[in-house]
């Protein structure tokens, strides 16, 4: 499967009662650095829109942070910005780059009877890739919201959107996730 730049086509109609968004790493510390095609900030918004379809469809919304192993303390602005945990119905604490490693994320969504993840956040080619990577391996189908993630470097993203993410699934733009 290849997609053009320009080109983002649209998922089918996906099912709400075996479809999640899994939100990746929108942590305050997280949004607020300096990312690639696009700011955290408009990662959030963007992110936080699909958080509303998904809601209003009764579709699960999963947010995932990130927790370095072994240290008592975290940075500063370790915690999930308020307005996604306020949107997801579950947290997920990880220790690793993705998400599925020992954290129960693959537990809760079997739990849920999900089988299609939609994914967005930070950084497009650390958690959200490796947290991809793993979802194929579980046997997920993928979709990848393109304009609600952004990475360390727009080359970063770009190599995961163009190259790797359509190998995993479908890459479309936020507003062409859609139910039914």
């Amino acid at each position: 499967m290849t997609r053009d730049d320009h080109d983002l086509g649209a998922p089918p109609g996906l099912d709400p009662s075996r479809t999640a968004l899994v939100l990746i790493d929108l942590m305050d510390r997280m949004v607020a650095l300096p990312l690639a095609p696009r700011s955290g900030e408009a990662v959030l918004a963007a992110s936080l829109g699909l958080a509303r379809v998904f809601a209003a469809a009764g579709a699960p919304v999963l947010a995932v942070r990130g927790q370095r192993p072994g240290v008592a303390d975290q940075p500063p602005g370790s915690g999930l910005v308020a307005e996604v945990a306020d949107a997801a119905d579950a947290v997920v604490v990880k220790h690793t780059v993705g998400a599925f490693q020992d954290t129960g994320l693959h537990e809760e969504l079997t739990r849920r009877g999900v089988g299609t993840l939609v994914l967005a956040g930070i950084a497009t080619s650390l958690g959200v890739e490796s947290t991809a990577r793993a979802a194929a391996d579980l046997g997920y189908g993928l979709v990848f919201a393109e304009d609600a993630m952004s990475a360390l470097t727009a080359a970063e993203h770009e190599a995961s959107v163009t190259l790797d993410f359509p190998r995993f699934g479908t890459v479309v733009a936020a507003a062409d996730v859609r139910f039914g």
